[in-house]
């Protein structure tokens, strides 16, 4: 939803609130939730007026991370995932992988799972870390006992059902610390790209029904590394979605007369990010003394915590630095106005958003460096508040 008028110039321009009820991605997440636990009638992805279907079968979520409603309209025209969607809903704040594909493996929103971004804050492992690799910022990756249930305190979807789940992940994170702990209660099939991907889910489709029923919870992440390296509109992220595109009809025709229920949808989507677009906090000295630790979060919504103290003079600098490229905001305020979501929250949230939060107009990215840091050249960015990022498509096919 777009940003009220009354309070625009607090957020970047043509800014896009998420929508934590049936407009977003939390709201999908909510409505798997609910078919988990019997419920057939009032899904996020049922029409008003769709009669409620019987119990049992077998329901596929395929997200393809990356795949923003803005490129599926620009270039999906010919193409079975275009014909096959169903609206768009907004993802969660910020619009990056680590808060949405936590969102849609438990169930709860950011401000109660905790993981605000690719990079977080957390005192008991060090300072900034990313919790996806589960690694130090810089300092590389962590370990201790009782290191991931500390980091990820809470329960999977998966535990919240008795209904048989499996999860279909990429080979190389299919086992990883973060995987296992989120895919608790499904069992995990590793697959070896798209078209692999497509048999996967097919076998597990027919296990399923044989068993009468359950979920699939397929993830492909190549549409995403490619638009980070070339850039969101490129020719090789063009040609990727064609793949995707080829290997969805490929999965509707292996499910035909399953009476399997195939959503497809993303965790965010994608803009480019030029060189003239690209603040440098390392070139500001003077700004990094006024915080106690590098930038967290994302490069399009960067978490700040700045020393107890020096909070207008941040402020100041970042009004007039940042004029036509950012604006600068306190984190509390962020939260009351419920951007991280609602409800609950996190124990440690107020420290995984900082004191303040830099967030960028479209195309425009701020960023610092840490000793020992390997530097990531990203054409595409997300993590902001704009249109082409926050949107994603909602597909559904119905494979009866």
């Amino acid at each position: 939803m777009p940003d009220d008028p009354g309070s625009a110039r607090r957020l970047p321009g043509g800014a896009v609130r998420p929508d934590y009820g049936c407009g977003g991605l939390y709201g999908l997440a909510a409505g798997v939730r609910r078919w988990l636990a019997g419920e057939r009638a009032g899904l996020p992805w049922m029409a008003s007026d769709e009669p409620q279907q019987a119990g049992g079968g077998v329901l596929v979520f395929w997200l393809v991370d990356g795949l923003g409603d803005d490129f599926l309209q620009r270039f999906g025209a010919g193409s079975a995932l275009l014909a096959h969607r169903r609206g768009r809903l907004t993802s969660v704040f910020p619009s990056t992988t680590a808060s949405a594909i936590t969102t849609v493996m438990t169930g709860l929103m950011p401000q109660a799972h905790g993981l605000t971004g690719w990079f977080i804050h957390d005192r008991r492992f060090g300072g900034v870390l990313a919790p996806l690799p589960i690694e130090r910022r810089g300092g590389g990756a962590l370990h201790g006992p009782f290191l991931i249930p500390r980091l990820f305190p809470y329960r999977s979807l998966f535990q919240r059902t008795r209904r048989p789940a499996v999860v279909v992940a990429p080979r190389p994170i299919a086992w990883s610390g973060y995987s296992l702990r989120h895919s608790r209660g499904a069992r995990i099939v590793a697959h070896d790209g798209v078209d692999d991907l497509v048999g996967r889910v097919a076998e597990a489709v027919r296990e399923l029904g044989r068993a009468g029923g359950g979920y699939v919870y397929a993830y492909h992440d190549r549409f995403d590394a490619l638009s980070h390296r070339h850039g969101c509109h490129s020719a090789p992220v063009v040609e990727e979605f064609g793949r995707i595109d080829v290997a969805f009809r490929t999965l509707c025709d292996r499910l035909a007369g399953s009476g399997a229920e195939v959503l497809v949808s993303a965790d965010h989507g994608f803009i480019d990010n030029p060189p003239e677009r690209r603040v440098q906090l390392d070139a500001h000295p003077d700004v990094s003394a006024m915080l106690n630790a590098p930038l967290f979060g994302e490069r399009r919504a960067a978490f700040c915590h700045v020393k107890a103290g020096a909070e207008e003079e941040f402020e100041a600098w970042a009004r007039e630095a940042l004029a036509g490229k950012g604006v600068v905001r306190r984190s509390a305020e962020l939260v009351a106005e419920g951007l991280f979501g609602h409800g609950a929250r996190h124990k440690r949230l107020a420290e995984r958003v900082g004191t303040h939060a830099l967030l960028m107009e479209a195309g425009w990215t701020v960023s610092d460096h840490v000793p020992g840091e390997r530097h990531h050249e990203l054409i595409g960015v997300h993590g902001g508040l704009s249109a082409e990022e926050m949107w994603i498509p909602l597909i559904r096919a119905r494979c009866a």
